[in-house]
């Protein structure tokens, strides 16, 4: 989303007379009621203005709401809360009439704020968990969300800053070394804090709540709060998250089958929330060996940040992470396309040169696996365990053992399928040969080549998304190779497919109006 000209200015670039002593506001609870006798380097006069401003129009318009939320929240954090937390919610209170909705929302404004630039507290992290129970209750079972004006991508800011508090938490929990008797004391008292079932049970919640499912599937609009419906569609990508995160990538697969992958799609509204579904829906590809459709996702997604970083940088808060997510895809394509070779776009062909260098990419293909553990490491989300560790056992950090099981998983399949190539390279200089003479050319024994051919009729069979769901596929040999064994002799046909060279210039066409 691209936000309009700069409506929140007279709230924090009039000319108010601040002090000197502006900036050191310590973050002090003031009891309610004793707001309007804070001295100025409390509370600044352009936060208060802000924060009653932003107020009455929480429920009016919409388009002020999104300039206040991404420009006018951003430049008051630059200029009076760069290195402390935004005032409390009973600090505020008052001068938000002690609206409990608002309220709600500020605060998870507040702690992302905490998160983002401080460390939080394990107290901190306790208290925006429950702040998230109140507002998801809120939304849940309020009749009053209709009348809320909030922009997309806010609400979209709101189930990501969720699901990532709740991988922080997870791993903040698993350094048990790092971590003092007192923080392993509230740890153990509060089970329920950032609980695995709750936070899906959570998101699933709102899935059913907004009805999402059955309007994209053509049914009516019900409860005309658009809010509703947009939260309920992000709890899906969200879903989709989790799940990857957890390493279950097919269940991942199945909760994006209700979405429709087109430009015209919800998640394009809000240009980081495309990112993340491409990200993670490449990635479960990719871990469930379906190469060729990896390739297409990451090809595709480094295509849409390439052409459109210009407006990320200038207008799209975060930028910085989508620079991040997109070195990650970089990486990713290199080790999908190493698997698969498949022609991609020059362009982003030209930028993985450049960022990975042909050395590393030799490498790869070579089946050098610490490479590609490097690659992996750096491109691959940051995996969580479901459950708690045991507070009663030695101290040890785990927060590593989920991304050491699932390199492993991967450079397992990775190599295995790469050390297959060496015998497609035998096969395709012949039509028919002798598996005994195979086998001398591999140095193996014909009985073991014989199922080595087997796992390669396997490996190289894979799930190829044409349309409809995206976990579903027509399961097809991507390789220019196809053979089967009689006997002794192994028969090898040549199934290249001569390129459509029509159809190719069409598609670049469409590329160029599109």
């Amino acid at each position: 989303s691209i936000p309009r000209a700069n409506m929140a200015d007279d709230y924090y670039e009039d000319e108010v007379p601040i002090p000197a002593r502006s900036e050191e506001w310590d973050g002090t609870v003031i009891p309610t009621g004793l707001v309007d006798n804070i001295p100025q380097y409390m509370l600044p006069e352009p936060v208060k203005k802000y924060l009653i401003h932003f107020h009455a129009k929480f429920r009016s318009s919409i388009t002020d709401v999104e300039s206040l939320y991404e420009m006018g929240h951003k430049k008051l954090t630059e200029k009076f809360f760069r290195d402390q937390a935004w005032p409390s919610g009973e600090v505020i209170a008052p001068l938000v009439r002690n609206d409990a909705a608002f309220l709600i929302f500020y605060k998870e404004l507040q702690f992302r704020h905490i998160y983002a630039s401080l460390q939080p507290t394990i107290e901190q992290r306790l208290d925006s968990f429950r702040n998230y129970e109140q507002l998801f209750k809120f939304v849940l079972e309020s009749k009053d969300l209709g009348s809320l004006k909030l922009p997309d991508r806010w609400l979209w800011d709101i189930i990501d800053e969720y699901i990532y508090q709740f991988q922080s938490f997870t791993q903040f929990r698993s350094k048990l070394t790092s971590r003092s008797e007192s923080e392993i004391a509230i740890l153990k008292s509060n089970p329920r804090t950032w609980n695995i079932q709750g936070v899906l049970s959570t998101l699933q919640a709102l899935v059913d709540k907004s009805n999402i499912k059955a309007i994209l599937g053509g049914a009516p609009h019900e409860h005309g709060s658009s809010s509703l419906e947009m939260l309920g569609f992000f709890s899906i990508i969200g879903l989709l998250r989790v799940h990857t995160l957890l390493g279950d990538y097919h269940l991942a697969l199945r909760t994006l089958d209700v979405v429709e992958l087109s430009k015209k799609s919800m998640y394009a509204r809000v240009p980081s929330c495309q990112i993340t579904v491409f990200y993670y829906l490449g990635f479960c590809y990719l871990m469930t060996r379906r190469y060729q459709d990896a390739v297409r996702i990451f090809s595709n997604v480094l295509v849409y940040i390439l052409r459109t970083q210009h407006i990320h940088t200038r207008f799209v808060s975060g930028y910085d992470n989508i620079s991040k997510k997109r070195d990650q895809l970089f990486n990713l394509l290199a080790l999908a396309n190493t698997l698969h070779a498949r022609r991609i776009d020059e362009n982003v062909h030209t930028q993985l040169t450049e960022k990975l260098g042909t050395e590393r990419i030799q490498r790869i293909r070579a089946g050098d696996e610490t490479v590609m553990e490097e690659l992996f490491r750096f491109g691959c989300p940051k995996f969580i365990s479901p459950v708690a560790p045991d507070y009663d056992a030695p101290p040890q950090n785990s927060v590593m053992d989920p991304h050491r099981l699932q390199s492993r998983l991967f450079l397992e399949e990775a190599t295995a399928y790469l050390k297959l190539s060496t015998c497609r390279s035998y096969l395709k200089l012949y039509s028919t040969l002798p598996l005994a003479k195979l086998a001398k050319f591999l140095d193996m024994e014909p009985d073991k080549l014989r199922a080595h051919l087997l796992c390669y009729k396997h490996k190289f069979n894979q799930l190829v998304w044409t349309s409809g769901p995206v976990s579903s596929g027509t399961r097809t040999s991507p390789d220019d190779v196809d053979f089967f064994i009689n006997g002794d002799m192994v028969h090898i046909a040549d199934v290249k497919v001569a390129r459509c060279y029509g159809e190719y210039f069409i598609h670049q066409m469409d590329k160029k109006i599109f």
